[in-house]
């Protein structure tokens, strides 16, 4: 079962980035701002989806294309 609530770094893995990234993506609010259970600060993995489906996607990384020849 996956669960639904994510630690930072499952959440930073969970859309494929590091976790400067992530902290980047959620401080311009390109990525949900956690949730506070008790102690526990967590990311709801379906808030992450949403956000992700709505980052732009021509912003492509040229080093994550592979070069064929």
């Amino acid at each position: 079962m996956t669960p639904l609530g994510l630690s930072r770094s499952q959440a930073a893995e969970y859309i494929g980035v590091g976790l400067t990234k992530f902290d980047e993506l959620v401080r311009t609010g390109q990525m949900p701002k956690p949730k506070k259970i008790g102690s526990r600060t967590l990311y709801d993995r379906r808030l992450l989806e949403e956000f992700f489906d709505e980052l732009d996607s021509d912003d492509v990384n040229p080093w994550d294309e592979i070069k064929r020849a």
